[in-house]
């Protein structure tokens, strides 16, 4: 198992003390991480537009710039499902931790014993992590979990895929992505393909789904769609 680590942190002697520690606990695991260093949220943010996606984020909490609760409040309306965990200084801000499901806060100096706990809870928790699939969307590579995924709507070789709160234009075939998906799926016209647990009413020409959207359904597939949808509810 492999995980993609970032350490967020403005002190690079201490960004450095924990990625030695990651590093570490990988070895000790048997887990490939690469570790990346970021001396702020904002040059965090630039490489995650670029196509960084991170499984686990250790967040220095009182950074210069944005904060780690600010990132880490962004990346969970951005539906970012990463493993968080704080590092600081004090203690009052723990309580703010539970609204973004931090896995810990941990008291600088950060001590190995500590640290390799939180990994080793972030790795249990990404073992039972959601289904999601991998798209290439406006140059980067962004992972989108099946529950954020609303329909997705094909144009010839081209394809938009609605989520909760944004859209994602990529270039693949509808029937090719739809084979990465699972059963939560459904092609209910050739240029359709809806989420059947975003699905709020089932009509004979159309399907009405979560957030107000209303799909078309092809002829004959009326019946299909509600013997899927019971089975996937």
């Amino acid at each position: 198992m492999g995980y993609r680590i970032a350490v967020l942190d403005d002190e690079r002697a201490q960004a450095e003390a924990l990625r030695a520690l990651v590093l570490a606990w990988g070895k000790d695991a048997g887990a490939d991480c690469a570790v990346e260093i970021f001396a702020s949220a904002e040059a965090f943010l630039f490489a995650r537009e670029g196509g960084g996606v991170f499984d686990i984020l250790l967040l220095d909490v009182e950074m210069s710039g944005m904060s780690g609760l600010e990132l880490a409040r962004r990346l969970r309306a951005d539906g970012d499902h990463a493993q968080l965990a704080f590092i600081t200084s004090h203690f009052e801000f723990v309580a703010e931790g539970y609204e973004v499901e931090a896995l810990n806060y941990l008291v600088k100096p950060v001590t190995r014993e500590k640290l390799f706990a939180v990994l080793s809870r972030a790795a249990e928790r990404l073992a039972v992590e959601p289904p999601y699939v991998l798209a290439a969307s406006d140059g980067e590579t962004v992972k989108l979990y099946e529950s954020e995924i609303l329909y997705v709507e094909s144009f010839l070789h081209e394809m938009v895929i609605h989520a909760k709160g944004r859209e994602y234009r990529v270039r693949e075939p509808i029937s090719a992505f739809e084979e990465r998906l699972s059963a939560d799926f459904f092609r209910v016209h050739r240029s359709y393909l809806v989420n059947l647990k975003a699905v709020r009413r089932i009509g004979r020409t159309s399907v009405a789904l979560e957030g107000g959207a209303e799909v078309p359904v092809a002829r004959g597939k009326y019946d299909d769609i509600n013997r899927a949808f019971i089975a996937r509810n």
